[in-house]
């Protein structure tokens, strides 16, 4: 097993995700709450399939991507500054802290299908695949040490507290279930719910609740204290990424949608506010036979041995530690999402939504997400709508600005594409495309 650099692995996928296409925990920041968003309305809440604007909706593929952390920014307000290469000591700029954290994940919604049966019941199939990955609470001074070029750094001492760090990828097959409790002219209740199957393709994790370091630059060298928790599911390798053997488990959405409608209006599918909460990816998935080491971290090491070997190697080679075989579960990230959208006439709407990961980062291993909030602005008809959805994000700094697109089969979007064109200072990004095919009431 080899784990992976996490200051190269970070950037090179904070420029995919910019340049090729992205989001959180809640994904398609901006477009899940369009009325018809179609069969991706249950990647924020299962309930809100029910009084689909969808007759059938048919997704055929939909990525979304997104990179996040509080150590280091890059100036993407002038593109033209890379096309003679990136270089990590000039072109970002850094902020090592006593507590720094990285975030990533993917999300890829493959083949699924929204339909109704009969008025109140609707019905989705979906497959998904994800991955996450987090590294928390790390001291940047350290980081850099460890990762990139240091040879400008100078003494340090870092004392960590609560570190720690998970990758996780597995795929999902979904089917979802909403119905129709209450409605009328003036209201409706809807209630829905996904059980999915869960196919783990393994997982690595590190945790130590404390962790010393003191750098003495003039010989490169680590002098580390405390205790490290590593674990890694049998045959897992997070350079090699496969799903040729898995694990399984299964997972749970939860949610209801409340409509207040307004009487004026002579189509009672249109609301006037429609408000949801929902509990997202409760459940997580056992690998059996893992390896568990309990390394002694009372030693000194060299930082030019992380330039060519693994963590792992680092770890066997130069610190004591006990080995034992273990059921390992990783945790999916549980979320409470909420949204609400309120609809100023037929085809302008103003909708706030968030997202707040339940699980703890010490609740080892569990994958998190990023806590978010954003309020966002959309002009909707059948067959196009525009959204820009304005928010704030965890371990990121400042307003995320993004923008959205809906036109007839093609979604493309990001929630923080315009803050990033005219930022001097990223230090996170979003973006999301999708191909489907709908059909309208």
């Amino acid at each position: 097993m080899k784990f992976p650099n996490p200051s190269a692995g970070f950037f090179l996928l904070l420029f995919l995700i910019f340049f090729s296409g992205s989001a959180l925990a809640q994904t398609h920041l901006g477009f899940a709450t369009d009325r018809r968003a179609g069969v991706h309305a249950i990647m924020m809440n299962p309930a809100a399939i029910s009084g689909s604007k969808m007759k059938l909706d048919i997704n055929l593929f939909s990525a979304s991507l997104f990179a996040g952390n509080d150590y280091a920014s890059i100036d993407l307000s002038n593109l033209g500054k890379f096309e003679d290469g990136f270089n990590f000591g000039s072109d970002v700029e850094t902020n090592p802290l006593d507590q720094n954290n990285f975030l990533g994940n993917v999300d890829i919604l493959g083949p699924a299908v929204l339909f109704h049966i009969g008025d109140k019941n609707s019905f989705a199939f979906s497959t998904r695949v994800r991955g996450f990955f987090t590294l928390n609470n790390i001291a940047g001074e350290f980081y850099q040490a460890v990762s990139t070029d240091n040879e400008e750094l100078g003494d340090f001492t870092a004392s960590m507290e609560d570190l720690d760090g998970v990758i996780h990828p597995w795929g999902e097959v979904g089917l979802s279930y909403a119905r129709i409790l209450l409605s009328d002219d003036r209201k409706m209740l809807s209630a829905g719910a996904t059980v999915k199957y869960l196919a783990g393709a393994g997982g690595v994790f590190l945790s130590s609740g404390q962790l010393g370091a003191n750098y003495n630059a003039s010989t490169e060298s680590l002098t580390t204290t405390g205790n490290l928790d590593f674990g890694i599911s049998s045959g897992f390798d997070s350079d090699e990424i496969d799903f040729s053997t898995i694990s399984s488990g299964f997972g749970l959405d939860l949610g209801v949608v409340y409509e207040v409608r307004d009487a004026s209006y002579s189509d009672t599918d249109t609301y006037k506010l429609r408000m949801g909460i929902s509990v997202m990816d409760i459940g997580g998935i056992s690998y059996a036979a893992s390896e568990r080491y309990l390394y002694n971290m009372n030693g000194m090491v060299s930082v030019s041995d992380f330039e060519n070997q693994s963590l792992e190697e680092i770890l066997d080679q130069n610190y004591p530690g006990t080995e034992r075989r273990e059921d390992l579960r990783f945790a999916i990230p549980t979320t409470l999402q909420v949204f609400a959208d309120y609809a100023i006439n037929k085809a302008f709407f103003v909708s706030a939504s968030g997202s707040l990961g339940i699980k703890d980062h010490g609740d080892l291993p569990v994958s998190r997400t990023v806590n978010h909030f954003q309020i966002t602005p959309r002009w909707e008809s059948k067959w196009i709508s525009v959204s820009s959805p304005v928010g704030t994000r965890q371990y990121s700094k400042g307003i995320h600005w993004g923008l959205g697109l809906r036109v007839g089969p093609l979604v493309v979007g990001s929630g923080s594409v315009l803050t990033n064109l005219i930022s001097s200072s990223s230090q996170s990004a979003d973006f999301y495309v999708g191909l489907k095919i709908p059909i309208y009431q």
